[in-house]
């Protein structure tokens, strides 16, 4: 497996278990508003190191597990 996740599951694995962060209602949530900061100093940093493309991707992945967590 990559370092960088390609699919939901690989970057849910990465979080949960890599990690060890339990994908709560909570850290969902401000994961979501940080990364649609784009004034937040640690967004910009992620974007600066691995892309905008990349910044999108974990963002819809956040949101598919709010998604999920609310179903």
């Amino acid at each position: 497996m990559s370092i960088i996740p390609r699919t939901y599951k690989e970057w849910e694995h990465c979080i949960t278990v890599e990690c060890g962060i339990p994908l709560s209602a909570e850290y969902i949530a401000d994961r979501i508003q940080a990364l649609e900061n784009m004034r937040d100093d640690k967004t910009q940093r992620f974007i600066k190191r691995w892309g905008e493309a990349h910044h999108a991707q974990v963002l819809s992945w956040f949101r598919e597990a709010e998604e999920r967590h609310n179903t």
